[in-house]
């Protein structure tokens, strides 16, 4: 069972446009730590959506179960692979509004699994990275477990081959200077 939400309002709920499918009333005037006691996954999700595109990362990362996990399955070189707990995905997350500014969500699907926990995401997102003001579109599948109205586990399979050559060049010239010391 899949709920698709790509945009389409519906005339009782006004939805806000950065985040298909989710009410406005919650986009302005949701209560972090009643949103956060939400027991669907679907819910809870979109709710994160909206926090981060207010980049609010303190509200997302409250989100989180204590000793949730979030796992980057295709992490390119030098980026964790996986982050245990709360503080870790604080700290990685920390300056994430630093890097990409992140606008709308353009594009979002919601599948329902037999665990009513979890849940399985596509979505599209779009804006800009912050150093080079290029623009940003990434397309995401994460698969998402919510335990007790919390983020408990959530891989992330985002490609970071779909990233500009700008994002990487950090990377190159610390290899290629590694490299230069090393012959």
């Amino acid at each position: 069972m899949s709920e698709r939400r790509t945009g389409h309002t519906t005339p009782d709920t006004p939805t806000d446009p950065a985040v298909p499918g989710e009410p406005a009333e919650h986009a302005e005037h949701a209560d972090h730590a009643e949103r956060a006691e939400l027991a669907d996954p679907a819910e809870l999700f979109r709710h994160g959506l909206r926090l981060l595109l207010d980049k609010d990362i303190d509200g997302w990362v409250a989100l989180w179960d204590e000793d949730g996990t979030m796992e980057f399955p295709f992490a390119p070189p030098r980026a964790p692979s996986r982050l245990d707990g709360r503080a870790e995905v604080a700290a990685y997350m920390r300056e994430y509004p630093d890097q990409v500014d992140l606008r709308a969500i353009p594009h979002l699907e919601i599948h329902r699994t037999q665990d009513p926990g979890t849940i399985v995401v596509e979505m599209r997102a779009t804006g800009r990275l912050v150093v080079t003001d290029s623009p940003y579109e990434m397309a995401y599948v994460a698969v998402v477990t919510v335990r007790n109205g919390r983020f408990h586990h959530y891989r992330d399979y985002w490609n970071p081959l779909g990233l500009p050559d700008s994002w990487h060049a950090e990377d190159a010239t610390d290899a290629t200077a590694a490299e230069g010391t090393a012959a």
